[in-house]
């Protein structure tokens, strides 16, 4: 990942999410780099380049906790509103999908959480895919 494309992501996903304090920080080893809100890792982003289109994917993963009296879209709703600190996030369920709903900025969708459980622990994973032309 050069600089150029480094410079390029982290301007989009401050412009997606509507926060400055998103910063994109590249591994030096790899195609990949690590994204933070201030200090805090958020995820991880890779570089996708079969099919000869370069792409990009952000991957965060997160647990909420044990809250049960909250129903599950609305406590993904505030988690992802809080982090990103952006009102305009919303989640939506998937149709015939129970594993995994859609996040929405306004009306654009930008990824998908798939809802893992395992062992008793549920956490959630944050895809979200990037293509090159969003960069442009």
């Amino acid at each position: 990942m050069n600089i150029q494309e480094v410079q390029k992501l982290d301007a989009y996903l401050k412009r997606v999410f509507g926060t400055p304090r998103i910063r994109v920080v590249p591994h030096n080893k790899d195609d990949s780099a690590e994204v933070f809100v201030g200090e805090e890792k958020l995820g991880d982003l890779a570089v996708d380049d079969e099919d000869e289109d370069r792409s990009y994917n952000f991957r965060m993963e997160f647990e909420l906790g044990q809250a049960v009296d909250i129903e599950q879209n609305k406590l993904l709703d505030m988690y992802l509103r809080r982090k990103f600190d952006n009102e305009r996030i919303r989640v939506m369920g998937r149709l015939k999908k129970t594993d995994s709903v859609e996040v929405y900025l306004d009306e654009e969708f930008i990824g998908v959480v798939f809802i893992e459980n395992e062992k008793g622990r549920r956490s959630f994973i944050l895809e979200m895919p990037i293509l090159e032309m969003d960069l442009a």
